[in-house]
């Protein structure tokens, strides 16, 4: 765990661009636990909840979310309740997940509500294979 010196907060999730976050795309009832959370990641985002990515759930009110992760050794749930402001709406009408990179996720998490209407993140570099127009 490491620790924010300058407010002396404990940091509990330490990810990389590499992990993918997915926010399901409707309220969820967060009376929920390990196995409600697992059968919405299978029903309705058709993830795989044991993938080590990161899925997003949010109540009605938009005042608490959780986080549930699969870390190699058992199931994780994360959850935080805003006190003053509401978490960004990520729902969408069409029914589409959003995908979060683990940057916009923090950013979520501490209540910016620029998450999910704008892309706070660059595009992420893919990787080509080098060609080579000579032959030897």
């Amino acid at each position: 765990m490491h620790a924010d010196r300058s407010l002396n907060i404990p940091v509990i999730l330490g990810t990389s661009r590499a992990v993918s976050v997915f926010a399901y795309p409707a309220p969820v009832d967060l009376r929920k636990g390990y196995n409600g959370l697992y059968g919405l990641v299978q029903t309705g985002l058709q993830r795989d909840p044991l993938s080590g990515e990161l899925f997003l759930f949010v109540n009605q009110a938009r005042k608490l979310c959780k986080v549930l992760v699969w870390d190699g050794t058992g199931l994780c749930i994360f959850q935080k309740r805003l006190e003053r402001a509401t978490f960004a709406k990520l729902w969408r009408d069409d029914g589409q997940v959003v995908r979060l990179t683990a940057s916009e996720l923090a950013l979520f998490i501490e209540g910016c509500t620029l998450v999910g209407k704008h892309a706070l993140s660059p595009v992420e570099i893919v990787r080509k294979p080098l060609v080579s127009g000579r032959a030897m």
